[in-house]
């Protein structure tokens, strides 16, 4: 027998499996292919103020052990998901931990959206995404600096009483300068990374390929870089990490956790084999037993 739980920060999780935000919607999704009571936590798609469409098409484009996507925070708005879609999925059945991923455009708008979502009994904690653009800052993503990524970071805080993470842009030179600003600007945990900044052309156009030219690459080819800044943060903070990017089987799973995450999200995995959380649940006890493992606590390396 093995011990699959884990505990991130004030949560207890039955496991360290969460869907990434943006690769299982609102769950309702994943919900004809596996029951997500099995998962320790789902975080749902990126929420905003109001609703947004998205980028133009295209925003999705191949490339070898990944993709990149531009899909530009397509959601209904949090109201919308707060009396429409967290409703719809514990109608269907979920009883588990939800993780709200937000993003915004000011300080002050996520704030906004924070504080409903805070108020919201569906909602178990915020997962705060910082790579959005600053309005007030000619566009420079929230994250990229951490004079920017503490402000925001502090008037959340003082929005919200539920844990809050902050989820990480590897887009920078020092990531550990901005997880220590959010560290001293209140937060409950830090999840990283989000997707890394790539471009793809299309030779017989000769243009890129993705309508916004530039997109998130995720998938397999990350995982080696997300793994090395997980390991920089958690040995660099004190707070609880959610480790992701290109984790797509039990012994990657392994490796975050002994990175020094506390929980782990599989984001583009899902889109590939929607059943891939499910699957590396399946695979992990026997591969803990393989290694000699009996729990998932306290294997940083």
């Amino acid at each position: 027998m093995v011990d699959l739980s884990v505990s991130l920060g004030g949560l207890a999780l039955r496991n360290p499996l969460i869907p990434a935000s943006g690769c299982c919607g609102y769950g309702l999704e994943l919900m004809q292919f596996y029951d997500l009571n099995l998962l320790g936590a789902i975080a749902v798609k990126g929420t905003t103020a109001e609703a947004r469409f998205g980028n133009e098409q295209p925003r999705i484009a191949e490339c070898p052990a990944g993709m990149l996507n531009a899909v530009g925070l397509q959601n209904p708005g949090i109201d919308a998901v707060l009396s429409e879609e967290l409703p719809a999925l514990r109608a269907a059945g979920y009883r588990g931990i939800v993780l709200l991923n937000v993003g915004g455009f000011s300080a002050a708008e996520y704030a906004a959206v924070c504080r409903k979502a805070d108020a919201d009994a569906n909602v178990a904690a915020v997962e705060l995404n910082i790579s959005c653009p600053n309005v007030h800052a000619g566009g420079m993503a929230f994250g990229t600096e951490p004079g920017a990524a503490f402000e925001v970071v502090s008037a959340v805080r003082k929005a919200v009483a539920k844990p809050l993470f902050v989820k990480l842009t590897p887009n920078v030179t020092d990531i550990v300068a901005v997880a220590r600003a959010c560290e001293d600007a209140g937060a409950d945990g830090l999840c990283l990374i989000n997707t890394i900044l790539g471009m793809r052309i299309d030779l017989r156009r000769r243009a890129p390929v993705l309508a916004n030219v530039y997109g998130g690459l995720s998938g397999p080819a990350v995982f080696p870089v997300a793994l090395r800044m997980v390991h920089q943060v958690t040995g660099a903070v004190k707070l609880p990490v959610i480790g992701m990017g290109g984790v797509s089987s039990a012994d990657d799973v392994l490796e975050m956790l002994m990175a020094g995450a506390s929980a782990v999200e599989v984001g583009a995995a899902n889109l590939v084999r929607p059943t891939v959380c499910r699957d590396i649940l399946a695979e992990l006890p026997g591969r803990m037993e393989e290694l000699g493992l009996s729990s998932l606590r306290g294997l940083r390396v």
